[in-house]
């Protein structure tokens, strides 16, 4: 149900029609107030915590802005939430039932507080006031600090006393996801205040008033420095991390590349961010560099940094143990949010000019000030492969998409670890969407099917390429993709084992003179094989599959590509071999 510019998904969940009421609940006041932010959705699995609340949702706003996405697990609801905020820009929110349905989020609000995505996460505890809590079981679901479950990695969390404070909590915490860096924030919502009568409904505050600020320009005598190292720079090079989904950003960055002729390296664990086609883009993006584009990145004089995920490690890579002899300017806000417990703001890194802002708000004064340097100074290599041959593996895979599909018609949602980042090359920022962000496997179901919805009706269709280890872990989610109407294609590249764990007990063994051939104990996912295809129709999608030669797979692709672009979800079982494909100057091989 579409009313205006209300976003609302295919298929809506339509409630009849509740009595006009004069008397309001608590939660109908919070209702009111998630409406009033414009939070367009809430992914959930129902609890008898936030029962009143979901009343208001349903009887007071007829699920409505926002809607209810019913989920079958939390950490789906989360990354649903996270794909969404990964396609979007956009805020959106999830709720998770009590202390219970937390733990059970809390890995999927790790992987967004990594990502950097903002998102609204709304918990409930049984009544805070023990005289009102029920026999067993309200006291098993309430924590003396329900919050502290996922403190150490969320942007702020509260548990309002009362309906204005909660009307409060929200307008803060939406204000806070929402500020550069991005991330989630938790609000818990005592069951008790949601099921208090509070009379008339009182006037609410007027959520423009508390809308995230802008962007904060950097210092000039700053962005001055900055201009005068690029311009007398011999071997510039750029390294674009996070950064928006903004057309206009992407235009900047090339704009500010070409006028200063430098290198660029992009990075897969972060959204498109630059044309990897681009004579200026310098080696194919990668999780983490290989050794020629550490080389290259070795041989600058200066270094740009726009939110490099991990710049430390980066310059590490090519310098070693040395001084890294080229001067860095740093941009980013991302120490606004480091913390103490989670270690995801990696090394420090040298910076000779640090502009404390975002990317977006130090490109466009760049290129005022930088002087350009003679076209042509600089042209990368394309990356070099052999045929993908008979084999079916992830190469196949990149190139039956690459034949069945044109880049403006996809936005990749996830990879898998055995891409090789020259297999499909980025356009535009909705391109690709970038990864989970903290690692966690099970999020790329969710994350896509978050993609799907806020892609809805845009002409993207949202792919994801996903392990057989993250797709069983996330399954589930495809069942909320079916029921709302939200089509994606999903191709698992399925080896049977959780490979890249292989390779590690091959390392071991080989360091302790032990028998590599013991690596696949306790981690092949094999004796019995998993329909994945059966586990795909389980939840309402179509499936085709097992695809086990390489010209199945062509076909296999393009009928998986008319499905979803017909409004179906559609999961792919692909039987790949195991195998990373990391050689980036010549023929592909794998990594053994």
């Amino acid at each position: 149900m579409k009313n205006g510019n209300t976003p609302g998904t295919p298929h809506h969940d339509t409630p009849v029609r509740a009595p006009e009421q004069k008397e309001f609940w608590g939660s109908d006041a919070v209702a009111a107030m998630l409406r009033a932010l414009d939070i367009p959705y809430l992914a959930l699995n129902p609890g008898a915590s936030y029962r009143g609340l979901h009343d208001s949702i349903v009887n007071y706003l007829g699920n409505v802005r926002p809607q209810m996405l019913l989920c079958l697990h939390e950490e789906s609801a989360v990354a649903i939430a996270q794909g969404y905020a990964k396609a979007s820009g956009r805020i959106m929110g999830a709720v998770v039932h009590s202390n219970v349905g937390l733990m059970h989020a809390s890995m999927a609000i790790f992987n967004a507080w990594c990502d950097r995505m903002p998102m609204l996460v709304l918990g409930a505890t049984g009544p805070w006031d023990a005289a009102r809590r029920r026999p067993w079981i309200d006291w098993i679901h309430t924590a003396s600090d329900q919050g502290a479950l996922v403190r150490d990695y969320t942007k702020w969390d509260n548990q309002p006393g009362s309906v204005p404070a909660a009307q409060e909590a929200l307008l803060r915490g939406v204000q806070i996801a929402q500020t550069s860096p991005r991330g989630p924030v938790y609000v818990n919502l005592d069951a008790a205040l949601q099921e208090d009568k509070i009379g008339p409904m009182a006037q609410l505050p007027d959520a423009a008033r508390y809308q995230a600020p802008p962007s904060v320009a950097p210092e000039a005598t700053l962005v001055a420095a900055a201009g005068r190292l690029l311009s007398s720079a011999k071997r510039p090079v750029m390294l674009i991390g996070r950064v928006s989904r903004s057309e206009e950003g992407w235009r900047q960055r090339v704009a500010l590349a070409e006028k200063l002729q430098a290198r660029v390296f992009t990075d897969l664990k972060v959204g498109a961010s630059f044309p990897t086609d681009h004579p200026l883009h310098a080696a194919p993006p990668a999780t983490f560099l290989s050794q020629d584009a550490a080389t290259l990145l070795r041989e600058a004089d200066v270094v740009l940094s726009l939110d490099w995920v991990d710049l430390a490690g980066s310059l590490k890579q090519a310098w070693g143990a040395e001084p890294v002899s080229a001067q860095v300017i740093r941009v980013s806000t991302d120490a606004h949010i480091h913390r103490g417990w989670s270690m995801d703001y990696q090394g420090l890194p040298p910076a000779d000019v640090y502009l404390l802002c975002e990317p977006e708000a130090a490109v466009p004064l760049l290129i005022d000030v930088v002087t350009p340097r003679a076209a042509g100074a600089i042209v990368a290599a394309p990356a070099a492969f052999a045929p993908a041959g008979e084999a079916v593996s992830i190469r196949a895979i990149a190139d039956a998409l690459n034949a069945s599909s044109s880049a403006a018609e996809l936005c990749i949602t996830h990879l898998p670890l055995g891409w090789n980042g020259a297999y499909r090359h980025f356009h535009h920022p909705l391109d690709y969407i970038g990864s989970n962000g903290g690692g966690g496997v099970g999020a790329g179901p969710g994350i896509t099917v978050g993609a799907a919805l806020a892609l809805n009706g845009s002409g993207r269709l949202p792919v994801g390429i996903l392990g057989d280890g993250d797709f069983l872990m996330g399954v589930t989610a495809l069942w909320t993709a079916v029921h709302y109407g939200l089509p994606c294609l999903i191709i698992v590249a399925n080896n049977r084992s959780f490979f890249n764990d292989e390779l590690h007990q091959e390392r071991v063994a080989k360091e302790r003179a032990r028998p590599v051939e013991n690596k696949w104990v306790g981690q092949r996912i094999s004796g019995p094989d998993i329909d994945l295809a059966m586990m795909a129709r389980a939840q309402g999608a179509v499936a085709i599959g097992p695809v086990t030669d390489s010209a199945g797979l062509k076909a296999a692709i393009k009928q998986g590509l008319e499905a979803a672009r017909g409004g179906a979800v559609c999961v792919l079982d692909v039987r790949v071999v195991p195998g990373y494909d990391t050689n980036m100057s010549g023929s592909a091989g794998q990594k053994r």
